[in-house]
């Protein structure tokens, strides 16, 4: 086992036989412990036509594998005073259980079940209802509510057809239609592995006991082939202008541009400038047309940051007839000020102010989405480091009021991904034309 024993979240870690890497933080403030999985898979590793699959597993991972009857996952736990939950995004899929320090093989008997036995409880029946599921989650989440499509419609824009972030990470009804009880279990045997999988304890537990337990549960969960390397394609924006009807009541911007993928050069920065030009009250563009012009309902910006290339986006929500070239012509001069200038020192300290406290209330907590048992994987996927952590802290203390500038003039100087979502039969608040 390797020990580091430094950090904001100090560490061992060790990598059993079948290609399962474990990272194990010992925190015994409270008698909780955090089972905390992430598969290297989401909706970059579909393909045209096959899209979906992962946030898919999602739903059918609780609903059943080999020792663990329908029903009995969740039941089990509740039992054992614990919660779960789970979630997919473009790179990741992840699943944690935060319970009782003494209920921690129960988690892993949970885990180690499913990863190992989930094919033999995925019927054509189990397929239909979970698929039935998600649609349903589709529609309320996109069809059916209002903006809903914005977000489909902007990565179709942003990504030619072949790149993996093309398409959205609940995939396209049709997909979801026309998935076979075949293709869904060779995606399972393609990336619901060990050696496609990291595993993160954090609580209070010794290291020295969790390793004999994932030992015992996990050793024997045979390891898969080869992962499939997505190669995404290179991307480009000519400045591309959408209108968007829709059965709103009030007309919605976007505008998008291409960043550095997260960690990478200039990723800091931008998500420096975000917080200074829309991010909150005191932001640029909240000040200038929601408080002082009084032409906008809300706004917010930010930098959305992923593992083969990232977006900073914009979003403003007009006052009722407000025409959406007057919040464009004005979202624009502000990315160019900050381009040319670079923010302020009080911008600059607020933004890192706020970005280092949301960070370490994230560490109160063992489990849960973005706990310490969280972060260890982010770390581990995103940085090949599970101690990356005090690395993306002092990121952002380099970052200077320059810097941001260089980043913004790089990068937000360029075309930008243009969407007007307005009212139906009301096309003449759009932005028009590149």
């Amino acid at each position: 086992m390797n020990h580091v024993i430094t950090g904001l979240i100090p560490y061992s870690s060790f990598t059993l036989g079948n290609g399962l890497r474990v990272f194990v933080h010992e925190h015994h403030a409270t008698p909780i412990v955090s089972v905390n999985i992430w598969y290297h898979v989401g909706s970059r590793n579909e393909r045209p036509g096959k899209t979906g699959f992962a946030h898919l597993f999602e739903h059918l991972m609780f609903e059943g594998s080999r020792n663990v009857p329908h029903g009995q996952f969740d039941a089990l736990l509740e039992e054992a005073g614990a919660v779960n939950n789970g979630s997919t995004n473009p790179d990741r899929t992840n699943y944690w259980e935060t319970l009782p320090s003494t209920a921690l093989e129960l988690g892993l008997y949970l885990e180690a079940d499913r990863m190992g036995g989930l094919l033999d409880a995925i019927t054509q029946r189990e397929l239909d209802a979970q698929r039935d599921v998600v649609k349903n989650e589709r529609r309320q989440s996109y069809e059916n509510r209002p903006y809903g499509l914005a977000g489909e419609t902007m990565l179709a824009a942003l990504y030619p057809p072949t790149h993996p972030y093309h398409w959205p990470t609940i995939g396209s009804m049709a997909d979801l239609d026309d998935a076979t009880l075949e293709d869904v279990r060779a995606f399972f045997r393609t990336y619901y592995s060990p050696n496609n999988a990291t595993l993160a304890i954090a609580g209070d537990v010794r290291a020295a006991d969790v390793e004999r337990a994932v030992t015992r549960w996990f050793e024997d969960v045979p390891a898969g082939g080869a992962i499939p390397v997505v190669m995404p394609p290179p991307v480009t924006c000519d400045g591309t202008t959408i209108v968007l009807e829709d059965d709103v009541k009030l007309p919605r911007l976007y505008l998008a541009w291409h960043t550095p993928p997260l960690y990478a050069q200039d990723d800091a920065e931008l998500d420096i400038a975000a917080r200074a030009i829309g991010d909150g009250k005191t932001s640029r563009l909240f000040r200038s047309l929601v408080y002082e012009q009084q032409v906008a309902q809300s706004v917010s910006a930010y930098q959305s940051s992923a593992s083969l290339g990232s977006t900073f986006r914009i979003v403003i929500t007009a006052k009722p007839d407000v025409s959406l070239p007057t919040l464009r012509d004005a979202a624009l001069a502000a990315v160019q000020e900050v381009a040319r200038d670079g923010v302020t020192q009080r911008e600059l300290d607020r933004a890192r102010n706020g970005l280092q406290t949301g960070f370490v209330d994230a560490l109160q907590n063992v489990g849960g989405f973005g706990g310490r048992a969280d972060q260890l994987n982010h770390n581990v996927f995103y940085a090949g480091d599970a101690g990356y952590a005090d690395h993306d802290i002092a990121r952002y203390r380099a970052v200077t009021t320059a810097s941001v500038a260089m980043a913004a003039r790089a990068h937000l100087m360029q075309p930008c991904v243009t969407l007007s979502v307005v009212p139906r039969g009301e096309s003449h608040l759009a932005v028009a034309g590149p």
